[in-house]
């Protein structure tokens, strides 16, 4: 660490008739130098209003006189940050003593200069990246460049930094995306659509730790200093601290944000605070959800639902006769069973909701509510026993458990009445204590890999089989493209949103509850021409209307719409 400055040794006199104080007289070495110089105050407020007139924050880099501070302190309510040790000379001109009273003027003399400049860049940037109107004296930095020159250079890059970071947004034709990537589903297909779309875009690796970590937020304003994004671009708010720091620090520098909810906004985001910004757009791949987001404060908001990938799930040679994959039905999916355990066991022991969760879970499956808290809400014993749980984590912890508890068993309500067809299904071990016949009235394969693997196996089933979370009981999930996308048929739940993106009876087939898959299994096996028509139509309307390219190009619109010069 090298040698902090050692202040200059000089004596200093005071120049000016009576009280009036014109300038400071500076003995060096046998040498005399003039603190204010032929301009006297007035050259000192000139200095001081013209730096003004720019904007910004106000840094006099060296007290003077007090003239110019005093001209500031006229114009500006504050803060104003003035950088000076010179005993000394305040000594002669009473600046401090006469500011002493005013909160708003803070004086820093701090032995290292980069510290006490770093000072006020940081308030400068807790102000929104304001700008800094720098007011050097030109004496100061020659009395002792090893402090000044130091502080005057650190705050020059602070606003060199400015410059680069605070841009117009959605100044060219084509907007350049900041991706905030992590290791989660969506991301690859988010690239691949940017590429074919022929969008700049730039991926910052926001690691798997803890959201928001310094290093993060240095790699991210380095990325907008260097490639200038028109926004930023987020999965599930994935990579942003819960407390909205990083959403805040964006906002500051003027960068949207765009943030895709794939996942139940709610569960995500629950009660924290700070994370709606006034720059924020939020995507919901569930319609329902979007009131939910206007109460939580964001004021931008789009439904977004999910799509394909026509280049992964695309048409292929089918599969020979007697691969172990051909079959009339399969189901790929967990049976939940550790999802719903692990949420239940989350609950604070003895509590009572934990004791009516069970008949909850039953009746939440056919609840008209369409999340778990307005169902939990809604019935005065449950709401009576959601409400006396301890905290917010705990609140979530049972609207958790909830969701995943009727999810279980609503699936393997429908999964059960597959049975009877000797499917294949592809997911956990759980599958074979839930189900009777295990190995001999149907078959397990363990989980397959999502890119390499279902987009030759949806179309070796004749029916391709979906039954949908009940973390989004309105929503569509990726099946009901990813399967005719690759030239399969899929049997889907009846969802609101599906009629929105498909014409009913032509381009889906669904069932209303469990007790009516049976039957529709049986007619769509008989019927393998209706089959081919719907998903030949399905797939037609996917590569119009519902690959992620079609997605990227809604969400890149609604971003220039939004915060577009």
């Amino acid at each position: 660490m090298s040698a902090l400055p050692v202040p200059p040794t000089y004596a200093a006199f005071p120049v000016g008739p009576g009280e009036g104080l014109t300038d400071v007289r500076l003995e060096i070495g046998g040498r005399v130098w003039h603190l204010a110089g032929r301009g006297g105050p007035a050259a000192e407020r000139e200095r001081a209003l013209t730096a003004l007139a720019g904007g910004g924050l106000p840094v006099l880099v060296g007290a003077g006189l007090g003239a110019g501070l005093a001209a500031v302190r006229e114009r500006f309510s504050g803060p104003i940050f003035v950088l000076d040790r010179e005993r000394a000379i305040d000594a002669v001109t009473g600046v401090r003593a006469a500011f002493a009273g005013d909160a708003a003027v803070r004086f820093d003399d701090d032995p290292d200069p980069d510290r006490a400049a770093s000072a006020v860049a940081d308030a400068a940037r807790a102000a929104g990246f304001a700008r800094l109107a720098v007011i050097a004296h030109p004496l100061y930095q020659r009395l002792d460049p090893a402090w000044y020159g130091v502080a005057a250079a650190r705050l020059g890059r602070y606003a060199a930094l400015r410059e680069r970071l605070v841009v117009p947004r959605f100044a060219g034709p084509e907007s350049r995306v900041l991706l905030l990537w992590r290791p989660y589903f969506l991301y690859r297909e988010i690239e691949a659509a940017l590429d074919r779309l022929g969008v700049p875009y730039r991926r910052v690796d926001t690691g798997t730790g803890e959201q928001g970590e310094t290093g993060v937020v240095e790699a991210i304003l380095a990325a907008v200093a260097d490639f200038r994004p028109d926004f930023a671009l987020t999965v599930n708010h994935l990579g942003l601290d819960r407390e909205g720091r990083l959403a805040g620090l964006l906002a500051d520098i003027g960068l949207p944000l765009a943030s895709w909810f794939v996942d139940s906004p709610r569960l995500i985001l629950h009660e924290y605070a700070g994370l709606a910004t006034p720059l924020t757009m939020v995507f919901s791949y569930d319609a329902d959800a979007l009131p939910e987001l206007a109460a939580m404060g964001f004021a931008h908001r789009r439904w977004l639902p999910l799509a394909t990938d026509p280049e992964r799930f695309r048409l292929a040679a089918p599969l020979p006769a007697g691969h172990p994959w051909r079959c009339d039905v399969s189901f790929v999916g967990e049976s939940m069973e550790r999802q719903a355990t692990e949420a239940r066991n989350r609950l604070p022991a003895g509590s009572a909701l934990g004791r009516l969760l069970p008949g909850a879970a039953r009746d939440f499956v056919a609840a008209p509510e369409r999340s778990a808290r307005q169902f939990l809400e809604s019935r005065p014993e449950l709401a009576r026993a959601y409400a006396a749980l301890p905290d917010d984590p705990a609140r979530l912890n049972a609207e958790l458990a909830l969701t995943w508890e009727a999810t279980r068993r609503y699936r393997q309500a429908c999964v059960r009445a597959l049975v009877p067809f000797s499917p294949v299904i592809a997911g956990d071990a759980g599958w074979e204590t839930a189900l009777p016949g295990a190995g001999t009235r149907w078959r397990r394969l363990d989980g397959l890999e999502y890119y390499t693997e279902l987009p030759e196996f949806y179309p070796a089933s004749a029916v391709s089989f979906n039954c949908t979370s009940l973390q989004m009981k309105g929503a569509v999930n990726q099946r009901v493209f990813d399967v005719p996308a690759c030239g399969g048929f899929v049997l889907t739940d009846a969802r609101d949103q599906l009629s929105a993106l498909f014409a009913p009876d032509r381009e889906t087939a669904v069932y209303a509850a469990p007790e009516e898959i049976p039957d529709r299994l049986r007619h769509f096996l008989a019927h393998p021409e209706e089959r081919r028509k719907r998903s030949q139509a399905a797939r037609r309307r996917i590569l119009a209307e519902h690959t992620y390219v079609h997605r990227l190009r809604t969400l890149g619109a609604a971003m220039r719409q939004a915060f577009g010069v």
